[in-house]
């Protein structure tokens, strides 16, 4: 097992045993994105997050910090404190999830600012409104994560799927006819889809194993399956399925589906099995309203819109507290650091 110093990481993979999924289904114009959360602890907070705050990035050990003002209010997964997501989806129906890649290599410093894996994925849900708006941020921004080798899959609301890998220093994107799959697991996109590509030409063959190019391929057949044939069942109970089809066991700590189409997210936990519906509809996003937040652990069914609460110190401590106790084996999370990630947001104010 590896020990991980924390910059930031999460979604650590040591062989089989962590490994996210994530893809999107796009069937009769209905896009859904489904995500699957795979690691050693559960604890987590749904945040809202408003359009118009005035932001500077937590300052990395590896470039100058950049400052923005968010343009999309978005509702993320937070599991190490606010503005540092796992993934989430914007109001203009931008989603952005994270996966391990062990070949990531990030680029060196220079003259770009730059900010580490996590809220790159909140600046991007904060100033993109979609896919093509993210991969134009690499030229103005410069990410960084020592020992945190991450690649992303996102998707948007007029159907473009994208997955981000950082290789040899540079961004690598796939997309539109270059992503023949729209899938991602953790091996990098290319060796992904080669051995999709060979294995669903010989009678959608899918492989009985269990590690990520296994859980691709599954992935791929089952939504190859749903776009060419009649199952009668909506599209986020078919991304369910899918979810539950390459879940991890006791490792798949959530299961997320995002309804971009009707700007609806749904989720389960490995704790509460009940699925919890929310609207982005139903959330203020202006600036000079109250975030709000759901313990994405307690009890609940059916839409939760109406559930959230305001800002919550010490259930915010708590959730932190409780993610760096149980993930303790695989990340190094000092105090000094943890208060810092506690504090951050204070600063983040209406502009």
């Amino acid at each position: 097992m590896k020990r991980i110093i924390f910059s930031f990481l999460i979604c650590i993979f040591t062989g089989t045993s962590f490994a996210c999924t994530t893809f999107c289904i796009n069937k009769n114009g209905q896009i859904v994105f489904g995500r699957n959360y795979d690691w050693v602890t559960g604890a987590g907070i749904v945040y809202t997050n408003h359009r118009g705050l005035y932001k500077t990035s937590f300052k990395t050990d590896d470039g100058e910090t950049i400052s923005w003002v968010s343009k999309y209010g978005s509702i993320t997964f937070n599991q190490y404190g606010k503005e540092f997501p796992t993934g989430g989806m914007n109001e203009n129906g931008l989603v952005v999830e994270l996966m391990w890649l062990d070949e990531t290599r990030y680029p060196n410093r220079d003259s770009r600012p730059s900010v580490n894996v996590l809220q790159w994925i909140q600046y991007q849900l904060d100033h993109s409104a979609n896919t093509e708006e993210v991969i134009a941020t690499d030229a103005i921004l410069r990410i960084t994560g020592k020992g945190t080798p991450i690649h992303y899959l996102i998707a948007d609301k007029g159907g473009n799927v994208a997955s981000i890998e950082f290789l040899d220093g540079k961004m690598v994107v796939h997309k539109g006819g270059a992503l023949p799959f729209p899938v991602l697991t953790n091996n990098t996109y290319k060796e992904s889809s080669q051995t999709a590509t060979a294995l669903l030409k010989k009678n959608n063959e899918t492989s009985s194993g269990n590690n990520s190019l296994d859980r691709f391929v599954q992935a791929c057949s089952m939504i190859k399956q749903f776009s060419e044939t009649n199952i009668n069942m909506p599209v986020t109970d078919y991304a369910f399925s899918i979810l539950d089809k390459v879940s991890q066991g006791a490792y798949t700590k959530w299961s997320i589906v995002y309804d971009i189409s009707n700007k609806k997210i749904f989720f389960k936990t490995n704790t509460d099995r009940d699925i919890k519906i929310m609207r982005l509809t139903g959330f203020d996003f202006s600036c000079n309203g109250s975030s709000k937040m759901f313990n994405m652990n307690q009890e609940g069914k059916g839409d939760i819109t109406s559930k959230f609460i305001l800002p919550d110190k010490e259930l915010k401590r708590k959730i932190i507290e409780q993610a760096v106790a149980e993930s303790s084996s695989q990340v190094s999370i000092s105090n000094k650091r943890k208060e810092e990630i506690l504090n951050y947001e204070d600063a983040v104010k209406c502009k």
